[in-house]
């Protein structure tokens, strides 16, 4: 089950990507209420990128023995922070385990991951979409768009030909 903040997006996620389902976030009222009804069973697993009003659904979801991962809190960075580990007591309740992590903790293993992620692309195992802007000039406009979700995929800037 995913989120995103279009329509194209949230189709994208099921009918390219192979998702059970999805929702726009944008368009969505109560977060919890759709948690409920995409993932009835609960929530087993969370891959947490974004923070905020979803993630804070989600831990309301959890099944026990639930796994968050967090890898960012992008709605969250320019935010004033709130006071407090506010839901942490459904970790208690739920007897889930929280854990952060950076890409660069797995640095010892990146050969490893190039080689088999090499052999899933090969294989055509891996979908991916990405988004160009053209011109270093227009790298501005490329991160602006990126952060109001303009792109599909992976945000690049091609500063020149190969």
């Amino acid at each position: 089950m995913g989120s995103r903040g279009t329509d194209a997006k949230v189709e994208y996620l099921v009918n390219e990507l192979g998702f059970d389902a999805a929702f726009n976030y944008k368009t969505t009222t109560d977060y919890g209420a759709k948690l409920k009804e995409l993932c009835p069973n609960g929530v087993d697993v969370y891959f947490d990128n974004v923070g905020g009003p979803i993630t804070d659904a989600v831990l309301f979801n959890m099944n026990v023995h639930a796994r968050v991962s967090v890898c960012g809190q992008i709605s969250q960075y320019n935010e004033k922070p709130e006071p407090g580990p506010r839901l942490l007591g459904l970790l208690i309740i739920y007897r889930a385990k929280l854990e952060g992590f950076l890409v660069s903790d797995y640095a010892p293993r990146f050969a490893e991951g190039l080689r088999q992620l090499g052999a899933w692309f090969k294989q055509g195992k891996l979908k991916y979409k990405e988004t160009t802007e053209e011109g270093l000039e227009n790298a501005p406009r490329a991160l602006i768009g990126m952060l109001q979700g303009k792109n599909l995929g992976k945000q690049l800037v091609k500063v020149s030909a190969l």
